[in-house]
């Protein structure tokens, strides 16, 4: 709370919506808004995406897709990639028939599921797929009663905290974001 200044009398103005309405219009008239100069990047949203359990043909597939752009990175593991897209409930998004992401699910004991992975392919991001699939993923661990949905982002990954905590997930732990689901009663 702002402190009072003392040299100044306290007093309050009651402006009616209408009031404070009108004075925005005048003053947007009178050329006091000037428009931004830096536009947001427009970027098209992904119109089709189809969402659908994945099969045995995509494994080679979406294996390629997060080996070509985990591969640098520290931990990348080959085994742990195909164990998680054999063994997880893993759904595929596709644009115009091509994969464009996935998002792998596996329930743990404490009735929650983990989003293990949720990958985006290259030239795919920023067009809503991976808001799609997260909200595909919601969906499922509902349908599935499981009490919330969680996932492991490493402290330095702020681009990735963003968008989940934008999307209601909250830090449990250092690592861990979690949305907690309601009950599909």
């Amino acid at each position: 709370m702002r402190p009072r200044r003392l040299d100044r009398p306290a007093t309050r103005v009651k402006y009616s919506f209408g009031d404070l309405v009108g004075r925005a219009v005048s003053f947007a008239a009178a050329g006091f808004l000037v428009p931004a100069t830096r536009k947001p990047k427009e970027v098209p949203l992904a119109s089709t995406v189809e969402i659908a359990p994945r099969t045995e043909a995509d494994l080679p597939l979406l294996f390629g897709l997060a080996k070509g752009a985990f591969v640098d990175l520290p931990g990348w593991s080959d085994e742990r990639v195909l164990e998680v897209l054999r063994r997880d409930v893993t759904f595929v998004a596709r644009e115009q028939g091509q994969p464009a992401g996935y998002v792998a699910l596996r329930l743990k004991e404490n009735g929650a599921i983990v989003i293990e992975q949720l990958f985006v392919a290259s030239g795919h991001e920023r067009r809503g797929i991976g808001r799609r699939l997260l909200a595909h993923a919601e969906g499922y661990a509902i349908a599935e009663r499981a009490q919330s949905l969680q996932i492991v982002v490493e402290e330095g990954n702020q681009r990735a905290r963003s968008f989940y905590r934008r999307s209601g997930f909250v830090p449990v732990e250092p690592e861990l974001l979690e949305l907690v689901l309601p009950r599909a009663d």
